[in-house]
This record gives structure tokens, sequence and C-alpha cells, in this order.
């Protein structure tokens, strides 16, 4: 009987020191520091990152955004794609090597799993040896502290959309809602099996990015490379030995770069779309070729023209700062300037009109045709704000109900207002109207006026 599929081997990564390894942990304590921080920073009297979905507000530190701010977050999503096209075609995949969440949390995962289970050959021992008492402590002790890191990363995820501090409360009383409950749990789920058990799994097989990139990159991208021409033939020999002499190259087939790749590569065959960029393999080959005596380098950061035409430093990074490099920078600054623009030239306040459907028009006492609508202001500034209201488009239009309205800080208020003209005012049909909101507070005028349309209908 022939089967047509494998059992997935598990891979132990082993432990690497260098200048890539530097790198990489000073990603995850810089992303970790922003995630599991920011949502304990408060803002005033708020909390200072909150996403609110049950009032619809959005708070970021002194912006309140609301659903009708919805233009941000696609400028939002078009400079993250354009950053991760330009990254992907300067030097492949940093975003994986570095700062995914996946390669995060799988470093922090890993961590815990060295410190209670020893490094690479320890690990493969302990995992191979018959049940223990020692192999039972190890394995309960290290899955315990991953159920607290993704316990608490649940949490912290949903902090940023309920209150941290009342979320805290709730947890401990055992008084949190039904969605608070299942999505701590299910996004603690997702951490422990993704970087638990899933870890290359997910770089390899699930994730979309693995798939495509090959598409961003061309042959003056930055990747991971080994050099062939000075490395082979491979083979090993004694530390005082001449390999000229013999016959071979630089590599001496220690096999190391295969075993801190964290998904298992080699990366002496070439790039592969499995390889995530982290330079582990670069790191453990400078440490060899240290202790052999040879020039580091063996396995860089390079490009495909570079290693073909063998260009210095200098050569190399001209190129990678070619046109195409250059266009998604271009488009990358001026959607930022605009972003950044935008928000700060914009008004701390909305008005959305909506025409009462109950009620056409109709005749009032006096002889006046009424109009009614209904009109949401909506405060965006971290104090209260008066509104003053007025029309225009049609002589005599007037406002027949209260025309200030007092909205308190950040929040939002439906007020139903009446338009009344006089009754030979204007022919039958549907006139366009404009009204006209002004802010104030405390009787000065603080922060300018908007305008909106809508329609006035007049009754045959």
């Amino acid at each position: 009987m022939v089967s047509l599929y494998a059992a997935t081997q598990k891979i132990y990564p082993r432990s690497v020191q260098g200048i890539f390894a530097k790198w990489r942990w000073l990603l995850v304590a810089i992303t970790q520091l922003v995630f599991y921080g920011l949502p304990w920073l408060e803002w005033g009297q708020r909390q200072a990152v909150l996403f609110d979905l049950g009032a619809r507000r959005f708070y970021i530190f002194g912006i309140v955004l609301y659903p009708q701010d919805f233009i941000y977050l696609t400028a939002i999503l078009v400079i993250s794609a354009f950053s991760l096209f330009l990254f992907t075609a300067i030097a492949g995949r940093l975003w994986c090597g570095y700062a995914c969440p996946q390669t995060v949390y799988s470093e922090i995962f890993l961590w815990v799993e060295r410190k209670i289970e020893g490094d690479r050959t320890a690990r493969m021992k302990l995992d191979a040896a018959d049940m223990s008492l020692e192999k039972l402590v190890k394995k309960w002790y290290k899955h315990i502290v991953w159920i607290g890191i993704s316990i608490w990363t649940g949490f912290t995820f949903v902090g940023y959309f309920s209150p941290i501090r009342e979320l805290g409360m709730e947890f401990f009383l055992g008084n949190m809602t039904s969605w608070e409950i299942f999505w701590v749990f299910f996004y603690a789920f997702a951490t422990y099996g993704n970087a638990g058990f899933m870890r290359e799994q997910v770089c390899k097989y699930m994730c979309p990015y693995a798939r495509f990139q090959s598409a961003m990159f061309d042959k003056d991208t930055l990747i991971v490379t080994y050099d062939a021409a000075r490395g082979e033939p491979r083979g090993a020999r004694s530390k005082k030995a001449d390999p000229a002499a013999l016959g071979l190259g630089a590599c001496v087939d220690c096999s190391l770069c295969v075993q801190v790749c964290p998904t298992g590569i080699d990366i002496r065959k070439g790039l592969q779309y499995e390889c995530i960029g982290c330079g582990a393999c670069a790191d453990v080959c400078d440490t060899v070729m240290d202790k052999v005596g040879y020039p580091r380098g063996l396995v860089k950061y390079s490009t495909e023209n570079a290693m073909t035409n063998t260009w210095s430093k200098e050569q190399t990074w001209r190129r990678v700062f070619r046109p195409r490099v250059l266009l998604y920078l271009g488009i990358l600054g001026v959607v930022t300037v605009a972003l950044f623009t935008s928000l700060a030239l914009r008004k701390p306040f909305k008005v959305d009109v909506v025409r009462d459907r109950s009620s056409l028009a109709r005749i009032v006492s006096g002889g006046q045709i009424e109009n009614v609508y209904r009109i949401q202001i909506m405060n965006a500034a971290e104090k209260p704000l008066n509104f003053k209201l007025s029309v225009d488009g049609l002589p005599g239009l007037v406002v027949a109900t209260e025309d200030d309205v007092r909205v308190e800080a950040t929040q939002s208020r439906w007020v139903s207002v009446r338009l009344q003209l006089p009754y030979d005012g204007a022919a039958a049909g549907s006139h366009p109207i404009h009204f006209l909101i002004q802010s104030y507070e405390e009787g000065v005028k603080v922060v300018g006026e908007l305008s909106e349309k809508s329609v006035f209908l007049v009754p045959r």
C-alpha cells in the first residue's frame, strides 16, 4: 500500500546569536511593548486607544473617529499595502522574518521552550525518550506558560475593544459578556495553536504571502543568499587544512544553517518560497566562518544580479534603489502626507441630515409649508460644543424649532428640526437647500462651520 502523504516532521530550531538575531529580538520587544502596553495608556479621562464598536467610535489618542471616517481606514490600508510592496521589493520578506505576529510569537514560545526543555539536542532527546516524571513536568510546565501567554494575549486583544481596566475586573470576577469571553479565548487558542504547534506550517501552507511573494521580487531584491561560487564544493576539513589544496570551497558542510532555520530549509539549495528571510542561517554561518578563520558572508543578504556580476556593496545598494522602489516610495509618501494633512485639517464634528420619511411635507397653522428632518451631530472634540443651526436656499425658509444644540464631548446627538416656508414661497416640487451648522464654545466660534445638502418639498 502506497501512501500519498508524508507525516509532518517536527522542526527543532537551534538557538543562534548574531546581528540579525539581535534585530529580530529588538523587533519582538518593540512590537510586544506596543501591543501589550498601548491599551493601558490613558488620554485625559479615557483609554488612549479604544475601538468602541458598541458606541461606533474609535479613540486614537486625541482623535475621535466615527464610521463616516472610513476614508482614513482606507488610507491606512493603502499605506500598509505599499509599505509591504516597498519592503518586499527592497529586501524580500522582511515583514515575515522580523515583525509578523506569527514570527514574533513563535520566537517567544521557542524561547520559553528552550528555557524549560533545553536547546535543540536536548529537546529532541526529551521527545524521543519514554514518558517519565521529568518529561511530564517539563512538558506540563511549558504548556502552562504557553497558555498563560496566550490568555494574556487574548485579553489584551479584547482590551482594544472594551476598556481594559474594566475588562480586567470583569475577567477576575467572571462578569465578562459572552462575546468578550469568546474573543479572549478564541484569540488565545489561535496564539497557542499557531505559535506552539503550527509554527512553520502557517508560514509554508497557510500564509498567502509566501505564495505571491515571487511576483514582487526581481533580480535586484536583497534576499538571503548562499554564495555557491565561494562555498562549493562543500566538505568537512580540519581547521588547519588548506581548502584550496583539498579542492574544497568555504562551506564546511556543518548543516548548522539547516538546524537554525525556523522552516527547516537548506539555503544552499537556493531561494525557496518557505524562506522567511530571517537571516538566522547568515548569523550561524558567520559564526562558523569565524571559528575556521574564513571571511564572513558565505550566507548573506545579497541580490541575484550582485551574485552573478560579483558587485561590491556600493554597487549592490545603488541598484536596490531602482525606479520601482522610488515609485513605491513616492506613492507611499503622497498617501501618508495626504492622510496626516487631512487629519490636521479635519473639523472635530460631523453632521448627517436625514429627512423624516413619515411626513414628507405638510401644511401647518398660519399657512406655512413644513418639512421635518432629523440631524445627527457628532462631536469628535474632547470638550462640549454648542451648535447653531440655520438654513438657506429658499426665500423665507426658517428653522421653526430650537436652533441651538449642545453636544457633550465625544458624543453624538439626534435632533428633530422643522423647517417652514410661506405657502406661496416657492413653486411645487423639490428644491435644494443647505443646512449650515456652526460650532462654538461659550459664545465664541472655534471650529468653523459645515454645510449639508438636502431638499425641501413643496406639495402641489
